[in-house]
């Protein structure tokens, strides 16, 4: 492929500008250096590695004695949560080296300027925010009866942890947690979805679904009203938040609106 000296200069000058735009990927998926293993194993296995955090705390807690092990460990999702970022970052960093760019491509050009992404991710943040609190609501008034119920106190809102358990979930989990989340769903598995389908529906379907039902199982309580409820209560926010990165094709603003969120929901649970 030829370049212009225009085009060859942006390229040089913001490799990511190109790395992870939608050419560039099809290209990819044509010589075969993107298959679906990467984006499947990413979308399916982050919910997978958030489950196996959370049994691993449990046997921790069986181990010290402790009864009703799986209930006890829900209530520390924003420490053990980081176990799953830390599986999915090794998943990125292994099929991003194949493809021959790095996990920073992934996130695109960040526009310091004048507070561009900052004003953006304000932006995008008012927007996305009212689906989740208004689908949160209808979800919960269709399997409640009403619209805020008091569900497992101490595991999902009211959590008494640690003083230096409380710190880390205040200080560093969300920090890497919106991060990688971003990067994993948006950054790395819709569009590579997008290329090797060639049908943009396919993948934000797709993404959409296990994008939410990530969030049920953090943590993953045996309770199929609550499960559905929280699965509910996300879906719109998730499938805007795709619609959102295919538009703008840059996770900047999209994780510092995430960090906000983020912020908040620690906050209120604890």
């Amino acid at each position: 492929m030829e370049w212009s000296p225009h085009v060859q200069l942006a390229y040089e000058v913001h490799p990511a500008v190109t790395a992870n735009s939608q050419r560039q990927l099809e290209a990819r998926a044509d010589a075969r250096r993107i298959t679906w293993t990467g984006p499947l194993l990413l979308v399916i296995g982050r919910s997978a590695f958030i489950l196996a955090g959370q049994a691993l705390l449990a046997l921790i807690l069986l181990l010290r004695g402790t009864h009703n092990v799986w209930l006890a460990a829900a209530p520390w999702w924003t420490v053990y949560g980081t176990l799953a970022d830390l599986g999915c970052l090794a998943l990125l960093w292994k099929n991003t080296r194949a493809e021959g760019i790095a996990i920073r491509d992934l996130v695109g050009p960040i526009r310091f300027e004048y507070g561009r992404d900052f004003f953006l991710g304000i932006g995008i943040l008012l927007a996305v925010f009212p689906f989740f609190v208004a689908a949160g609501l209808l979800a919960c008034r269709w399997l409640y009866g009403a619209y805020q119920v008091d569900l497992y106190p101490g595991i999902l809102s009211r959590r008494v942890l640690p003083l230096w358990a409380v710190i880390y979930s205040r200080c560093i989990w969300w920090v890497i947690w919106s991060a990688t989340e971003q990067i994993t769903y948006a950054g790395y598995v819709l569009p590579r979805i997008q290329a090797l389908s060639r049908r943009t529906w396919v993948a934000v379907v797709g993404v959409g679904f296990w994008w939410t039902i990530q969030h049920p199982f953090l943590p993953f309580i045996v309770d199929w009203r609550c499960f559905l409820w929280r699965f509910l209560a996300f879906l719109p926010g998730i499938i805007v938040l795709t619609l959102i990165y295919l538009r703008i094709r840059r996770l900047a603003p999209l994780i510092l609106a995430h960090w906000v969120m983020d912020i908040v929901a620690t906050t209120m649970t604890m």
